[in-house]
């Protein structure tokens, strides 16, 4: 989305098919999605997955673009309140994930259907040692499941390829995990990301102040959530400020449900307020969690270390 609005705006926002008619990349990413659909209902294997999953996430992106047109009764791709709508897309998007994923322990049926995913995989592609071990993990994990003797048989006779696809997403995401955690090492690090957290939480309040004070143009509620969940932040931040002289990992995860009232509450009405100026903001919210999730991390680390060092001197 973010490319697609610097393009338009480095090129004028021309208008595709000439006087009469304009080819808006809601189509486009309509049929990118389409393309997408048709990928992952005719191809099984390791390499078509990702491959629809960013054909499709470019569909998606290039459809929400243009909410404001179809949420206004003149089309109006400028519509104010444009850059909070999509980012709400994006917020509930990241919640249904962490439902569906990230709230439960997989039962063991499900661990063994994806131990079977992986073996569909690797008859079609080969397993790398990676994809065989996770495999594997997935079946011994599964326990004695029905079923589960078969899977270990057919994992057992899939060909090797040394060749993986390239997993750029993980890959990101395991630079981001080892860079913040390298960044942690030094002690000041996470402290400065506890200053700059409570300084962007009482600047938005006072932002807030300000717009209530001045008559913003626009909505009071805006404000007024701005105003909530802004002292809502800090809240979180000063309570972990107090824990974190008696455990420096509730201190963290304090600081870290700080963060996350920010980007999934402050920042829909910062949006709102300042559209796509408060992608800064964001930027901000996004480094800071990275580090106190991380902090935190290695705080549990130490305590269990710790834990398991008590433990064996006994």
């Amino acid at each position: 989305m973010l490319l697609t609005r610097g393009l338009l705006a480095a090129t004028g926002y021309p208008q595709v098919g000439g006087t009469h008619l304009h080819v808006a990349h809601v189509l486009w990413g309509g049929l990118l999605l389409a393309v997408a659909v048709v990928l992952l209902l005719s191809y099984a294997g390791p390499v078509v997955r990702p491959l629809g999953a960013v054909v499709g996430g470019i569909g998606f992106g290039l459809f929400v673009d243009e909410i404001g047109k179809f949420v206004t009764a003149d089309n109006d791709y400028f519509y104010a309140p444009t850059a909070s709508l999509i980012y709400v897309v994006v917020v509930l998007l990241a919640l249904l994930a962490e439902v569906l994923h990230g709230r439960r322990e997989r039962d063991a049926s499900e661990l063994l259907a994806g131990a079977v995913d992986q073996a569909v995989s690797g008859v079609v592609g080969g397993f790398s040692p990676r994809a065989r071990r996770r495999a594997r993990g997935l079946v011994q994990a599964a326990g004695d499941q029905r079923g589960a003797p078969e899977v270990r048989a057919l994992l057992r006779v899939v060909e090797d390829d040394e060749h993986e696809v390239p997993d750029v997403v993980g890959s990101v995401a395991r630079w981001v995990v080892r860079g913040t955690h390298r960044l942690v090492r030094a002690r000041w690090v996470p402290w400065v990301a506890v200053v700059v957290l409570t300084g962007t939480e009482a600047a938005t309040i006072g932002r807030g102040l300000v717009a209530w004070l001045g008559g913003v143009d626009v909505p009071g509620w805006v404000v007024v959530g701005m105003l909530v969940s802004g002292a809502g932040s800090l809240a979180c931040s000063v309570v972990g400020l107090v824990v974190v002289r008696r455990s420096r990992e509730d201190g963290f995860a304090w600081f870290r449900r700080s963060v996350l009232v920010s980007l999934l509450l402050t920042q829909i009405f910062l949006f709102r307020l300042q559209q796509w100026a408060a992608l800064t903001g964001l930027i901000v919210d996004l480094l800071v969690l990275g580090v106190v999730a991380a902090e935190g991390e290695v705080a549990r680390a130490r305590r269990l270390e710790a834990a398991g060092e008590r433990e064996n001197a006994r």
